[in-house]
């Protein structure tokens, strides 16, 4: 079984922003490790938000951020 990921959900998470707090307009790859952590043990939030979140955390404990760079340097937001 080959695993492909969606494209169009790497791009949007690669670019999305977060929306409020002490981080407001951060790319949510920027955002530090130990407040992606602290959602995590709170409970995310529920939505697009909370999954991309989700997403983000389980990229950043793995060491897997440079992928998100490289999607955001070769998908430039239009």
């Amino acid at each position: 079984m080959e695993i492909k990921p969606n494209t169009e959900q790497l791009i949007e998470l690669a670019h999305y922003k977060m929306p409020f707090g002490k981080y407001k307009g951060r790319y949510l790859v920027d955002l530090p490790e130990p407040y992606l952590i602290w959602f995590q043990q709170k409970g995310f939030p529920e939505g697009k938000l909370g999954n991309l979140l989700k997403a983000m955390t389980e990229i950043k404990i793995n060491g897997l951020e440079a992928l998100i760079k490289k999607v955001q340097k070769d998908f430039p937001k239009q």
